[in-house]
């Protein structure tokens, strides 16, 4: 993906309820240009979305639900724990996603570009692509409350989602940069403006 070696660069990650989304929005505040990649596999799922005549011809009409979206929770439950059928998905969904990326890239008028990637260690594609590598990072006992609370899961539920998420010392491993968010949201603020502005002298340098 060119644009990403051709403008200074951030890929953004962490794992669920380590508030990823948080930041990347204080960024975004801040001047940064935000592409989610999250929210371009969503565009390209729903109704007119570019994967869907892909996704009924390989996994059938019943993937579809009635207004024409992939059916989410049906794919979630069909794909968990069956790789075949996780990497069908993936060999329709990632070319789209990759394409519809370095568009949104090119088309980005912010200071710097920052790349919002859930999954961006176990994708294995993106470090060496962006410029630098943050991860927002909490305990993991942080983690389990917060999606228990905001997404209404069981415990084993939300560990089961983390047990199939990159280790929290996977992630710190790629990190150039790391934020801590065991506390309050208001408390992240300083630190985001600290990385914003070494960014922006960064993306001057570039």
């Amino acid at each position: 993906m060119t644009s990403t070696a051709q403008r200074f660069s951030i890929g953004l990650t962490g794992g669920i309820g380590s508030g990823k989304t948080t930041v990347a929005n204080m960024f975004g505040e801040l001047g940064a240009s935000l592409v989610d990649t999250d929210a371009i596999a969503h565009q390209l799922t729903a109704p007119g979305g570019l994967a869907i005549a892909s996704i009924r011809d390989h996994f059938g009409a019943d993937f579809i639900d009635e207004h024409g979206a992939m059916d989410r929770a049906r794919m979630r439950s069909h794909v968990f724990g069956n790789a075949t059928a996780r990497h069908a998905l993936e060999a329709i969904l990632h070319p789209l996603i990759r394409s519809e990326t370095a568009r949104a890239a090119e088309a980005a008028t912010g200071d710097y570009v920052i790349f919002v990637v859930p999954l961006l260690v176990e994708s294995g594609t993106w470090v060496g692509r962006a410029s630098r590598i943050l991860v927002v990072d909490c305990e993991e006992e942080v983690q389990i409350a917060r999606v228990m609370q905001r997404n209404g899961l069981r415990r084993d539920e939300v560990e089961a989602i983390m047990a199939a998420q990159a280790s929290r010392p996977a992630r710190l491993a790629v990190a150039d940069d790391v934020i801590e968010n065991n506390g309050d949201a208001a408390g992240l603020l300083p630190r985001v403006r600290e990385l914003h502005a070494s960014y922006l002298e960064l993306a001057r340098a570039a």
